[in-house]
């Protein structure tokens, strides 16, 4: 049988040669890699908040003082004719998709809608 020098000792295979270690080095390159994967979660979650802009919606200057509760086959319409009768019913339909913050004219039965002050009774 051959035997392999290796260093200061040979291998004749009755023992495992040594392993040569190295030692991991982190470049520049690399600890920036890290930073920003690490970094990267945070800055997205910042981000989304931003764009979110904390969920407040706009009232159009309107105040709320009481609330109303759909009732079967009513509408806006006939509910803006009901709350006030002698204003226009475009005015007040529009005022409460406004302070609402609905985008159609369309409700469901048992929902409840914030009326104006001007327009609560």
């Amino acid at each position: 049988m051959s035997s392999i020098t290796y260093g200061t000792g040979t291998y004749d295979g009755g023992f495992a040669l040594p392993v040569a270690r190295t030692r991991l080095r982190l470049t520049r390159r690399g600890r920036a890699v890290i930073a920003v994967l690490v970094s990267l979660p945070l800055v997205i979650a910042l981000v989304m908040l931003a764009l979110n802009g904390g969920g407040a919606t706009a009232t159009s200057g309107l105040e709320q003082s009481s609330t109303v509760t759909v009732q079967g086959g009513q509408s806006l319409w006939s509910l803006a004719g009901t709350l006030a009768p002698e204003a226009n019913p475009a005015d007040v339909v529009a005022d409460i998709l406004a302070i609402n913050g609905l985008d159609t004219a369309s409700v469901q039965p048992g929902q409840v809608l914030i009326v104006p002050e001007r327009y609560a009774g």
